[in-house]
This record gives C-alpha cells, sequence and structure tokens, in this order.
C-alpha cells in the first residue's frame, strides 16, 4: 500500500472512531507497527494529527475561547510577562487573536500604550483602561472563538501600521514554519505581520511542532520567538538561520 493511501485511511480512521492505538491501526492497515509509527510522525509533522501515548488523534478544530484559556495558564503569563517588557510606553502593540495574547493584554493595565486587536477579550480587558489608546478591528464575528475575520478586518489592517505585532500560533514547524488550525484566521495573521514593524510569535512547549494545516508564514517573516521552554534543536536551528532571536521566558 502507497504511504499516501495509508495516510488517508489513518486519518480516516481517527476521525471516525476518535483516538487510536498504533497497534490498532496497523491491524486495520495490514502493515507493521512500525510503518505506522513513520506514519504519525509525518502526519503530525503536516499538522494533521497529534500523537499520544501509544498512538495518535486527529484534531477536530478550534476549541472554545474559554476552555483553551484555562490550559497552561501559568506558562502563557510566563511569556506575557517577557513581552511586555519588550514594550515601550508611547508605542503600538497588535495584539492576535488567542488566550495568550489575553494574558499580554493582563500585563499592559495604566501603560501609556495603542493597543489594535481583533480580539475581543483583549477589547473586554483593555476598555475601561484610560492610559490605553485602544482600537478594535472591524470584521465578522468567531463567536466561539471571540475574534473578528474577514475581508473588513484584513481591509482594516492595510491601513494601520503598528511597532509591535504579537502573533499566536497552533504550532511551529522543525522548519520553522507558523501554523494555524483554522483557515479562515490564516489572511487576517498575514495581514497583521505586514501591518507590524517587529514580530513577535508567542509559543508555549506545547507549540512545537503543535498542530495546524494552515502555513501563516516563515521564520524569515519573525523577529523574535518567546517561548517558555527550550526549542528543539531543529526549530532553533531553523529560526536562527533566519535571524530570529529566541527569548526563553
Amino acid at each position: 500500500m502507497l504511504a499516501e493511501r495509508r495516510h488517508q485511511l489513518i486519518l480516516r480512521a481517527l476521525r471516525s472512531g476518535g483516538p487510536a492505538a498504533v497497534t490498532d491501526l496497523s491491524e486495520q492497515l495490514g502493515v507493521s507497527p512500525a510503518t505506522v509509527r513513520r506514519d504519525l510522525v509525518k502526519l503530525e509533522e503536516e499538522g494533521l494529527l497529534t500523537r499520544v501515548h501509544g498512538g495518535a488523534v486527529v484534531d477536530e478544530g478550534d476549541q472554545p475561547f474559554a476552555e483553551v484559556a484555562e490550559v497552561r495558564v501559568p506558562e502563557k503569563d510566563a511569556i506575557a510577562a517577557k513581552a511586555a517588557s519588550m514594550i515601550q510606553d508611547g508605542q503600538s502593540v497588535l495584539l492576535d487573536i488567542g488566550t495568550t495574547a489575553y494574558r499580554l493584554a493582563r500585563q499592559l493595565h495604566g501603560r501609556r500604550i495603542t493597543v489594535i486587536t481583533s480580539n475581543l477579550v483583549v477589547y473586554e480587558e483593555l476598555a475601561d483602561d484610560e492610559d490605553i489608546e485602544l482600537v478594535l478591528l472591524g470584521g465578522m464575528v468567531r463567536r466561539e472563538y471571540r475574534s473578528l475575520v474577514g475581508f473588513l478586518t484584513e481591509d482594516n489592517l492595510r491601513q494601520l501600521h503598528a511597532d509591535w505585532l504579537f502573533l499566536g500560533t497552533s504550532g511551529v514547524r522543525p522548519g520553522g514554519q507558523v501554523m494555524d488550525t483554522t483557515v479562515v484566521e490564516v489572511p487576517v495573521k498575514r495581514a497583521m505581520i505586514k501591518a507590524g514593524e517587529r514580530v513577535v510569535l508567542l509559543a508555549d512547549q506545547a507549540k512545537f511542532p503543535g498542530t495546524g494545516m494552515a502555513k501563516v508564514c516563515g521564520p524569515e517573516e519573525l523577529d523574535v520567538v518567546v517561548t517558555n521552554a527550550p526549542v528543539d534543536a531543529a526549530t532553533r536551528s531553523s529560526l536562527e538561520e533566519a535571524g530570529v532571536q529566541v527569548v526563553v521566558a
């Protein structure tokens, strides 16, 4: 059986039946467990599944914001504090969607800065802070993930420029590619990158390699990666070759 066909069957099995063990997949496909393991590694590198102990599971897309917000909070707060220390008063800051950007917003109260965002939770966090000039981008509301997307958001971003962009991600591949699980978010993220003078990726340890089928950008479009743990050697090498500074919070 060709590898491409095996990959299709593995993904179909995981989507229809949920998490599966290597031994079960091996029996279904009529191939060795070693072959299945190699297939799972390849599919995980492509952001199509997540390996777990003894098997794999397919990511069914974005979890609601409220669920993701409760995961790895101390790690996200450490990353947010390091990111906040980079910003100087008087500067403009573009904050991406996602929970780490929200944790960063919580670190910005009382700062004389401008914050631009399509993240509704960031807006709600900072709306009453009179020290902050707050710009909310327009667009279509994604209620479950508390964000604004679409051509209106992208048009708004083409008219703006920020000193900093703090970008979120679903996963970072060993080659340094920044990925996302939801295609509709990718054009907005790309427009944010064009609007930012300096691009900082906020990525906790779980994002290496994380998940995601859609490429947002390559490492050459990043300036800094802030993470909470040492990055694996292959990914660090790719980032550093592209001139990216890796900062461990």
